[in-house]
């Protein structure tokens, strides 16, 4: 199809959409400047209002709450300018003003009022002053964190995509394996932690394990369900013309079936990153699974919630870059409506 008969998703909305009437633009406008004006009344309550009895805040919540502020504006400035990221913007400012109010209602709960007491509920400002403090520390328990859930992630996805293929496009291989997948696939990985535990060299190779086992069932059933989905007379048609079984496999089974074996690849992750932390809080001696075990068992609760929030946002830039990556991989699947 050429390039310019393409629709994109937000052009289809466009063409679809009424002319907006003059209240209606005043209405966008309002709703995207939302964020701001919440961010404001944050500010406002954490600077007004009184502390709690012996309370004690930073600066650190009013610059975050500045910095949140100041990127939503500088975001509201481009949008005018550029009509996709108004749109974008638009479309989020709502959850953004939301997230701006449940930060004022969690500040009034903690930091203001003491109805959810401390330790076991420490206000923003702590949990701001936590990750400063703990920078270099979560750093290092971060690294370790990302090198045992990558190990063990390319470690089940390479295994899986080879057992895919192989189950897929070989029924005499698919005999012999799916038992074996029926059993392993029901069973979640961490269950069997305790044994693996026992059984490897060293806690580290057995946390691999573990993740990579949680990766491989995922990426092997999409990669099988992509397989078996293509239509047979590809098959037939590269026979016709003399293509090898190596061709067909290469040239025609891996190709079709990668948006399975990307979905797969994707659920593996999810997976991954569950297998990774149970097995840092049960087995392995870092990371940041580790490090919230360790700081819960010293009632530090502002570190430990510092930590969930890191995980938090590595999870989900690894999520984002993955999304970033299908989407560049599939983009030949662009079609009238992307």
């Amino acid at each position: 199809m050429p390039e310019n008969t393409v629709i994109t998703k937000e052009k289809l909305i466009e063409l679809e959409s009424e002319p907006k009437t003059k209240l209606q633009r005043l209405l966008d406008y309002f709703i995207c400047f939302a964020p701001i004006v919440m961010g404001a009344f944050a500010l406002l309550e954490y600077y007004l209002v009184p502390n709690y009895k012996n309370n004690q805040s930073t600066n650190s919540y009013g610059v975050f709450i500045g910095a949140l502020m100041l990127a939503i504006f500088i975001g509201l400035i481009v949008g005018l300018l550029k009509k996709s990221v108004f749109i974008k913007l638009r479309h989020l400012a709502p959850f953004y003003t939301f997230v701006f109010f449940l930060l004022i209602v969690y500040d009034c709960l903690t930091l203001k009022t003491g109805i959810l007491m401390m330790p076991y509920f420490p206000w923003v400002d702590q949990l701001l002053n936590a990750i400063i403090n703990e920078r270099v520390y979560l750093f290092d328990c971060a690294k370790h964190s990302l090198i045992l859930l990558f190990m063990g992630y390319f470690s089940g996805a390479i295994v899986g995509l080879i057992t895919g293929i192989a189950c897929g496009y070989n029924k005499k291989i698919n005999y012999w394996i799916s038992p074996f997948m029926k059993l392993l696939g029901a069973i979640p990985s961490t269950t069997w932690l305790p044994i693996v535990m026992v059984l490897a060299a060293s806690l580290f190779k057995g946390s691999i394990f573990i993740i990579a086992l949680g990766v491989w069932y995922p990426v092997t059933m999409a990669t099988i369900t992509g397989i078996n989905n293509i239509d047979k007379s590809y098959y037939e048609a590269a026979k016709t013309l003399g293509a090898k079984n190596s061709q067909l496999i290469f040239r025609i089974a891996i190709p079709s079936a990668i948006p399975n074996m990307l979905q797969g690849l994707t659920t593996g992750m999810s997976s991954a990153c569950t297998a990774l932390l149970v097995a840092e809080m049960l087995g392995v001696e870092s990371g940041l699974g580790w490090y919230i075990t360790w700081q819960k068992s010293w009632a530090q609760f502002a570190k430990m919630y510092a930590a969930i929030i890191i995980i938090c946002l590595i999870f989900v830039l690894v999520n984002v870059i993955f999304a970033l990556i299908k989407k560049r991989v599939l983009r030949w699947q662009e079609g009238v409506v992307q």
